[in-house]
């Protein structure tokens, strides 16, 4: 069993131009706020630490919504080569300033019925069982958020393109995941947001 005082960063995208939504989702309303300032209460409840923003298409637009929160943020200049790119850059910049992570949890920020309970649960499980990989299991398939140990950190900072981690997790389909109901609720178009 793992130490709980293990260092298990969260990282929060938000890097993408929406362009299938054709405005920014992260700055859609949301039960009173924003989807990324949703996303991002629940990532700094889940007691994960350090805590990143990745951003990409907008930038200076999306700092207010993490504001006293304890993120750091990037800023992805390759952002428009897909989700892979942007996770690669994300796990680089959080090892530049904690060298010593233990393992990192990815979460998007269009994922709007995530609770922090679910992001506790990934953790929990790490810690218990020193999986390499805690994905998140919904909808008949692994995804995220999904909890990486730093013994696949090389094959995170060697992804590109827009599958994200998919490949990498669908590796690790034989390891227990965490039910999370509601993953398969994203916001991609408007339609997704008038069903919300």
């Amino acid at each position: 069993m793992l130490t709980p005082h293990a260092s298990i960063a969260l990282l929060l995208l938000a890097a993408g131009a929406s362009t299938r939504m054709g405005r920014p989702k992260q700055l859609l309303p949301y039960r009173g706020r924003t989807l990324l300032r949703h996303a991002a209460e629940t990532a700094a409840a889940s007691g994960c630490a350090p805590r990143l923003l990745l951003t990409g298409a907008l930038h200076a637009e999306l700092l207010p919504e993490v504001d006293g929160l304890g993120f750091a943020v990037h800023r992805n200049p390759n952002w428009a080569t897909g989700m892979g790119s942007s996770i690669a850059a994300g796990l680089q910049a959080l090892e530049a300033e904690h060298p010593d992570l233990t393992a990192v949890v990815v979460m998007l920020c269009d994922q709007p019925l995530l609770s922090a309970e679910v992001l506790q649960e990934l953790r929990q499980q790490f810690l218990t069982t020193g999986q390499a990989v805690v994905a998140s299991a919904y909808a008949g398939t692994r995804g995220v958020p999904a909890l990486f140990a730093r013994s696949v950190f090389d094959e995170l900072r060697a992804l590109d393109g827009a599958a994200g981690a998919r490949h990498l997790l669908q590796r690790y389909v034989h390891l227990p995941a965490v039910t999370f109901a509601g993953g398969a609720v994203d916001v991609d178009t408007a339609e997704d947001y008038v069903a919300l």
